[in-house]
């Protein structure tokens, strides 16, 4: 059988990313299912544009290009879309870095027709070296990683993490890109969930539509400093109930709240047990898990009930910009040569659409939890693994609770 094309696309806006940027691409470059195409995709940054342009101007597979649409990660990913030609498009964050099997284990599930969109395990680097003693694993989700709570394998979800996802082409051609309006612009408040929204509106428009979380595609994301601290995850947390009610305003609460039930009624007390039993074992930083715990679902719940009356004052309302290949081939790409395939997007009548949250849904349990074993990483980014053993996890199960935040 024919391997498929993937072609990867990584949003970038920062001159302050680069290395992490080039190390992003090393690690696509060094897959074991090889990438169609990398596209890079810089955020209104000339200055990034430029260089980066030259960066890889002797690299054929690798092509930067600029965002064609509003300011945004929403536009910035609809343009890496646009200018694609892989039959499944994979998205991977700018300060990530892909295990060398990443790509074919998203590769695998696509066999099966129903299968939309696949995602897979994000782990934390922390820049400090460790992980805060404070920081409870139920809420990894708060740096943009798989959270404690999810069981291992090949998991069916409602939606996927936007920072390690992939979508068979005819996603978007069903139901256009992603919604500009949510989503993160730059470093303003962290509040996001643009996949969760596509992934709600690809569920409606196929109710048969097979999203998956596989937890052995594994990305290793960087973990900020600043990210390390109370402040930002209080900052987050509030940030997520604000998301929080926009999708319960959208979409009802019983869909929009559907997947934060089981989280906050068996993952988080869990946790907080753990934490206490922690304290009674002498181990360190139990009681400020639990703590950290019960502050995060306090600074959510606050941050949802400001949420509902903006929403009830203001309502709601997110567009798919239309972005199409001429106005992308407008842009300057690292080979003038190299023409643009893939589709336009957008143009689907959809002018309104509902929000979504920023969420670690679509994420998978963490290897101490599963016993997975990682497999090596590319060369240069400074992340290593060992091979997995012989993995029969092939099987797709149901996770009744989906995710949470």
């Amino acid at each position: 059988m024919t391997p498929l094309d993937i072609s990867v696309v990584i949003c970038v806006y920062t001159e302050d990313r680069w290395d992490d940027v080039l190390a992003a691409v090393a690690s696509v470059r060094a897959q074991s299912h090889p990438a169609r195409e990398i596209l890079l995709v810089v955020d209104h940054n000339p200055a990034l544009l430029d260089r980066l342009t030259l960066e890889y101007k002797e690299t054929s597979e690798v092509r930067v290009l600029a965002n064609a649409g509003p300011r945004g990660l929403s536009a910035g990913r609809n343009t890496g879309i646009a200018a694609s030609s892989g039959e499944i498009i994979a998205f991977l964050d700018d300060d990530a870095v892909a295990e060398r099997d990443w790509l074919r284990r998203f590769a695998d599930p696509y066999s099966d027709p129903r299968v939309l969109a696949v995602g897979g395990r994000c782990e934390p680097v922390w820049s400090s070296g460790r992980r805060p003693v404070w920081f409870p694993e139920e809420f990894d989700w708060v740096v943009g990683c798989s959270y404690r709570g999810l069981p291992p394998g090949r998991v069916r979800v409602r939606n996927i993490l936007g920072g390690n996802a992939s979508f068979r082409r005819s996603a978007f051609d069903l139901v256009g890109g992603f919604a500009s309006g949510i989503g993160r612009d730059g470093d303003k408040r962290p509040m996001g969930g643009e996949e969760t929204e596509l992934c709600i509106r690809l569920g409606r428009e196929r109710p048969d539509a097979i999203l998956l979380v596989d937890d052995r595609a594994v990305i290793h994301h960087k973990v900020p400093s600043a990210r390390e601290h109370f402040a930002y995850f209080r900052t987050r947390t509030y940030a997520e109930g604000l998301s929080k009610a926009l999708v319960a305003r959208s979409v009802g609460t019983d869909k929009g709240l559907e997947s934060e039930r089981r989280y906050t009624t068996r993952v988080l007390p869990a946790g907080i047990v753990r934490g206490l039993r922690d304290i009674l074992r002498a181990r360190p930083g139990g009681a400020q898990r639990a703590g950290a715990i019960v502050a995060g679902v306090l600074t959510a719940a606050g941050g949802y009930a400001v949420g509902t009356v903006r929403a009830r004052r203001n309502g709601t309302t997110f567009a798919v910009i239309p972005i199409d290949r001429a106005t992308v081939a407008a842009d300057r790409t690292v080979d003038a040569e190299t023409s643009i395939g893939g589709t336009g997007i957008g143009g689907t009548g959809i002018t309104e659409t509902p929000p979504a949250e920023e969420t670690g849904i679509a994420s998978a349990s963490t290897s101490e939890e599963t016993g997975i074993t990682a497999g090596p990483a590319a060369e240069g980014t400074g992340i290593t693994a060992t091979p997995p053993a012989a993995d029969p996890r092939d099987r797709t199960t149901v996770y009744d609770g989906e995710g949470a935040p």
